[in-house]
């Protein structure tokens, strides 16, 4: 964290005639990684989401629950840090009846997210020029990598089938026009893939696709050459932001579709100065939550290549740790066995390896000043995933190196419940993320415990490893469909002493007439820590199946004492 560049901002506030000013998580294309990462550079806090507000006197950053721990260390010296959204800004800032002025990009904002957490409380000024970008030097890449295409072996749909179905579905509700700004579905809708994010494959690019096909492209000039020259999108008309304006004016009809979630303050001005904004859900989220057979059968393959390494790496951590060894140099080894597969390309996420205390922050990162050996009496959490071709992984298990006490298994085996409690919905009767994260809780809540994030999150095929609509949360009545992918990952933390979460990646999948979960994830559960009398006989014959399955899917890829080791799960 940069202190100068705090007092720097709070000149600009003097000069701007502000009393404070509002830094968020995301660049313009509202993804969780953002480029430059505005609120790291002012507030050292290195979470995927949050937001800080900059007064004269205080500092604020607001934060969900995963990440509270975290930002206290990162950044709790210069911040005052607010859980949402137990509390919202009105409730810290507003002491008095004098409206607080606050000013914004309205390039980094949604009207839906400003108007959520900050309309009729505050005056808010908007400021075409990042005040951020005023007072820190971000430096800028010099090297620019293309935009590809993913063909239909690996689609299973190609762009012009799924740019028909969109249509239909836009013609369906009066759509004339749809802005899709977020760029995750237009990677998804024309088959393309880029380079712009550390951890997924996305193409930073934006679209505007009419009812009459035509599709007009935005993004870096430099970055389009590859997907030019692909006959199934010569009708892209290519163009630079600084048109947007003038292809909106050109348009023909009466009504617009944009995204509440990713469509910035300026971009909907824009469009509400010559249409009628009509619907605010991209309908390319729901479209893109189902996922077809190949696809699904892309991940399987993904995810067996990711057990592989995922199960060498607890063999190898579990018997063979005899030196010291560092969470960082337990990541560092969990990246060599990944790649060891051709196919593998980089981590979906940054690694959370996280050892006795640190294994209780929720989203916790390791480096130099954090950094702690791994000790024999300590169970370690290791959260981590990989982007293959082609596919997305993300996997957690906690993993212990001796007998732990009563206590630690107690807690192990009610979120272990459930996990398998989650495992095996009846998706017949229960088909909402709200109702299922529930039953994932009941066994904690019943001795008055709980954790502080959803219980999974919907996760994208060779795109970003969090992807809505769907997700089992508190808060989510999205109805659960075949073929879409998410998390099951409950988890136990006790501040300053464990973390426990237990995840696999499932899928939904309907046979006959049953629909239900089946797990894409293959790697070993750690059996050290189940209190099996606490099991019931279900559960227990739920972990030797899965087991099972594991061990007949892997073990072909593993040596002789690797294999001999995991057949002792069964």
């Amino acid at each position: 964290m940069n202190s100068k560049s705090i007092l720097k901002l709070k000149e600009l506030l003097k000069l701007y005639d502000l009393d404070g000013y509002i830094i968020p998580k995301n660049d313009a294309y509202f993804s969780e990684f953002s480029k430059p990462d505005r609120l790291k550079a002012i507030t050292n806090f290195s979470g995927s989401a949050g937001y800080a507000i900059i007064l004269m006197k205080k500092n604020f950053l607001f934060v969900d629950p995963r990440y509270t721990l975290q930002a206290k260390l990162e950044s709790g010296k210069n911040f005052k840090i607010i859980e949402i959204p137990k509390y919202s800004p009105k409730d810290i800032l507003q002491k008095n009846s004098k409206k607080i002025t606050l000013g914004f990009d309205p390039q980094l904002l949604t009207k839906f997210s400003i108007e959520k957490k900050f309309i009729n409380s505050f005056n808010l000024i908007p400021i075409k020029q990042n005040l951020v970008d005023k007072v820190v030097n971000f430096k800028e890449s010099g090297f620019v990598s293309p935009f590809y295409r993913l063909n239909k072996k690996i689609t299973g749909e190609n762009s012009l089938s799924k740019i028909n179905r969109l249509i239909k579905i836009m013609k369906s509700k009066k759509i004339d026009n749809l802005f899709i700004s977020a760029p995750e579905n237009v990677a998804w809708l024309l088959n393309i893939r880029g380079k712009d994010n550390p951890n997924s494959p996305i193409p930073n690019c934006k679209l505007i696709i009419t009812k009459n096909k035509k599709l007009f492209f935005f993004s870096c000039p430099k970055k389009i050459y590859k997907i030019k020259k692909i006959k199934e999108l010569e009708k892209l008309n290519f163009s630079i932001y600084k048109n947007f304006e003038n292809i909106v004016n050109q348009l023909d009809g009466k009504n617009f579709c944009i995204d509440q979630n990713t469509c910035s303050i300026n971009n909907e001005e824009t469009i509400k100065s010559y249409f009628n904004i009509k619907s605010k859900q991209d309908p390319c989220y729901n479209m893109k939550s189902i996922k077809n057979k190949t696809e699904i059968n892309h991940m399987i393959n993904a995810h067996i290549k990711d057990g592989v390494a995922l199960t060498k790496f607890i063999y190898w951590i579990k018997n063979l740790n005899k030196k010291k060894i560092t969470e960082i140099k337990a990541l560092t080894k969990l990246e060599k066995f990944r790649k060891l597969n051709k196919d593998y390309l980089f981590p979906s996420f940054n690694t959370i390896a996280g050892t006795g205390s640190n294994g209780a922050i929720i989203h916790y990162k390791a480096n130099k000043k954090t950094n702690k050996i791994i000790k024999k009496n300590h169970i370690f959490l290791c959260d981590s995933g990989g982007q293959y071709k082609y596919g997305t992984t993300d996997v957690t298990r906690t993993i212990c190196f001796s007998n732990q006490n009563r206590q630690i298994k107690d807690k192990y085996t009610r979120v272990l419940k459930g996990h398998i409690s989650v495992a095996l919905t009846n998706l017949k009767k229960i088909n909402q993320g709200k109702k299922i994260d529930n039953n994932a809780r009941k066994y904690l809540k019943d001795v008055g415990l709980d954790y502080g994030h959803g219980t999974g999150h919907g996760v994208g095929f060779f795109l970003n490893v969090h992807e809505g609509p769907q997700s089992i949360s508190k808060y989510n009545n999205i109805r659960l469909k075949e073929g879409m992918i998410l998390s099951n990952e409950p988890g136990y933390y006790k501040k300053g002493k464990y973390g426990i979460r237990i995840e696999n990646l499932i899928y939904i999948k309907k046979e006959k007439s049953k629909i239900r979960f089946e797990n894409l994830t293959m790697a070993p559960i750690e059996k050290d820590l189940i209190d099996f009398k606490s099991l019931t006989a279900l559960e227990k014959n739920y972990l030797f199946k899965y087991h099972l399955d594991v061990y007949s899917k892997l073990s072909k890829y593993l040596n002789f004492k690797e294999k001999k080791w995991l057949a002792t799960f069964i």
